[in-house]
């Protein structure tokens, strides 16, 4: 499986480069910037990238835009993006673009190698690895109904949105499975989304509901002709 990364702190880009070899996975190219990122994926065509929001030479958001790009030129290549910064703009840009696999991960929140080349296997086989922190953030940044949620449904939400499927929650929290499906229909009917059976579909559910919102967003700020 090959990998093309983007990041331009060495001590870390080399740690990931060992890491991922040790794992099984073969580092293509490791850029130090978006153009550097752009180019190493037309050459290479990865398995799956792994992108930093914050690149040379700003440091703001190079990263994930290039990432938008990335997917635009060459669609349905699989995107991890790994950063400290949930980039609200453009995440919602890339996560509303349901081809191929999608992950966001918090560089803080990474704690065991394990789930992090799982998470990364997930995207590469077209699937979503999402940190429920900032699924919460780009809902929350939405003006969507999160407060309604009870504290249980969240947890079910932050599960939900890393791709477990009902089993799992259950055994996670404790709780019945009857239960774990109560909670999840509260959640789509909160949220104003349809239920769905699978870890998979449910995770595209809120990112559907994430591209639908931007979209009222830029309609109500269309001034009427």
């Amino acid at each position: 499986m090959r990998v093309v990364i983007a990041e331009d702190n060495v001590l870390l880009s080399s740690g990931l480069e060992l890491l991922l070899d040790s794992q099984g996975f073969e580092v293509a190219a490791v850029a130090a910037d978006a153009r550097g990122f752009l180019a190493a994926v037309a050459t290479h065509r990865p398995d799956v990238t792994i992108v930093d929001v914050r690149l040379p030479p700003t440091f703001r958001d190079e990263g994930i835009r290039a990432a938008v790009r990335a997917r635009r030129d060459h669609p349905a290549l699989p995107v991890l993006v790994l950063s400290q910064y949930v980039e609200q703009d453009y995440a919602g840009r890339l996560l509303a673009d349901t081809r191929g696999g999608i992950g966001y991960l918090l560089k803080d929140r990474v704690s065991r190698v394990a789930e992090f080349t799982d998470a990364l296997r997930r995207v590469a086989g077209g699937g979503t690895a999402m940190d429920p922190e900032v699924v919460a953030q780009l809902l929350a940044a939405r003006g969507d109904p999160v407060d309604a949620l009870t504290a249980r449904e969240r947890e079910v939400l932050a599960l939900m949105a890393e791709g477990h499927d009902n089993a799992t929650i259950a055994r996670r929290l404790v709780i019945t499975g009857n239960a774990v499906h109560k909670h999840i229909g509260n959640v789509f009917l909160k949220l104003g989304l349809a239920p769905g059976d699978s870890g998979h579909r449910r995770v595209r559910a809120v990112l559907a509901h994430l591209r639908r919102q931007r979209a009222l967003d830029g309609h109500r700020a269309t001034p009427e002709t």
